[in-house]
């Protein structure tokens, strides 16, 4: 055998162990799409509290609230939707299995930093601590990402860091959480989305 085979059985090999150990069906279409939905959600946000809330951001009244966090569940519903439609669409276009040993851990990683984010975030705001939730929401997402990419796509950690860096800047300046939620959860699902699309999707 030439060294060409030999570098091809390894490469053939390697690429066995990452399917084995690792679920890549997951869709860069459904970022995009999650981008949209998040971007969607923050405008109709905006314009509420803009026009209902004394014309500040960060104050909350009363159904102006509520429907904040309804639209914020119904943006989360609609990305965790559409990305289980396209991903099972994608795994049965490569002829994988949806559900394995390797989507259990991927699906287990992200959901611990998420769930415990999503009821720390809660806790924050039932203290009335508007201004945080912004910047939290995107450092324990962030941190979800980076944990479930050892066990799928290892570039879904890289969305993860620039989250991560995003959400402290927003703890920082809290006056800022919400637009640099929109640019995390909107513009950057958009771009690193695309450019996944590009770079896995359409082979």
């Amino acid at each position: 055998m030439s060294n060409e085979d030999y570098l091809k059985d390894i490469s053939e090999i390697k690429n066995l162990m990452n399917k084995s150990s690792r679920f890549i069906s997951l869709s860069g279409l459904s970022g995009v799409l999650a981008g949209i939905y998040a971007l969607i959600g923050a405008a109709i946000a905006y314009w509420l509290v803009m026009n209902y809330s004394d014309g500040k951001l960060y104050i909350f009244h009363g159904w102006v609230f509520w429907t904040t966090m309804f639209i914020l569940l119904m943006v989360a519903f609609l990305s965790a939707l559409t990305g289980i439609i396209l991903t099972v669409r994608k795994a049965k276009k490569n002829d994988e299995k949806i559900w394995d040993s390797s989507s259990r851990r991927l699906l287990i990683n992200f959901l611990i930093p998420l769930v415990v984010g999503g009821l720390y975030c809660l806790i924050i705001l039932n203290q009335g601590r508007y201004g945080q939730t912004g910047g939290l929401m995107l450092i324990f997402y962030g941190l979800a990402l980076v944990s479930a990419s050892k066990y799928s796509i290892g570039d879904i950690k890289y969305l993860g860091f620039i989250d991560i860096t995003l959400g402290l800047i927003a703890t920082l300046y809290p006056g800022y959480g919400f637009w640099l939620w929109a640019l995390g959860f909107g513009v950057m699902h958009i771009v690193y989305g695309t450019w996944m699309h590009f770079k896995y999707d359409r082979k």
